[in-house]
């Protein structure tokens, strides 16, 4: 398998599962008490810090070119965008159209955003994960 393709599968099934069990945790302990718009806000800095944890780490035992990383970041954005629109109609019964409409315009915007972020990561990181390594650290 191509390393972009391994690197992407792997980020995405991490940040994935790390979102999976943050999203549990928001929805079953902090959005009863501050709503949604704040749980899904107060996620979003622990979010980020898993997508920069993962990427460097994966980056760290893969090599890729700056290409490649942007090319993996594409592939992991597609398959989490997918597999969480999948899990929201399914899990929500709702439609699709319908999902997209309720999202809180603050935190859904914050969620965008936090997309981005994971897409890019790999490549924002692929210098410095291979600068590290040629410094021993």
């Amino acid at each position: 398998m191509p390393a972009p393709l391994t690197f992407a599968l792997r980020y995405f099934a991490l940040v994935f599962a790390t979102g999976f069990v943050l999203g549990t945790v928001r929805v079953l302990l902090v959005v009863p008490r501050l709503g949604e718009r704040w749980a899904e806000l107060l996620e979003m800095p622990l979010m980020g810090l898993a997508i920069w944890c993962w990427a460097r780490w994966l980056l760290r035992r893969q090599v890729l070119s700056r290409l490649q990383a942007l090319a993996a970041g594409g592939v992991a954005l597609a398959l989490l965008v997918g597999a969480e629109l999948t899990l929201a109609v399914l899990l929500q019964e709702r439609s699709l159209q319908d999902y997209i409409a309720s999202r809180d315009p603050v935190s859904g915007t914050a969620y965008l955003l936090m997309l981005l972020l994971f897409a890019l990561m790999p490549v924002l990181l692929c210098h410095h994960a291979r600068a590290d390594d040629q410094a021993g650290g």
